[in-house]
């Protein structure tokens, strides 16, 4: 289960599809060194998006 408290490096190595639907909610910036070391949910307060919409979405997928 991926939560808002894993960075986004963690989330992408669950599963790389992952990156899909953060790429669809606006974070353009995966590749990033220091925006793979944000939690889930700094990311999303960054780029002002819902980080439980978005982990809903990831959960289903994985």
């Amino acid at each position: 289960m991926i939560t808002k408290d894993m960075t986004i490096e963690e989330i992408l190595n669950e599963d790389e599809r992952i990156a899909d639907i953060l790429l669809n909610a606006g974070m353009h910036c995966l590749g990033c060194p220091s925006a793979r070391s944000e939690t889930l949910e700094e990311a999303c307060q960054n780029h002002e998006i819902d980080c439980e919409q978005i982990l809903c979405e990831i959960n289903n997928l994985v």
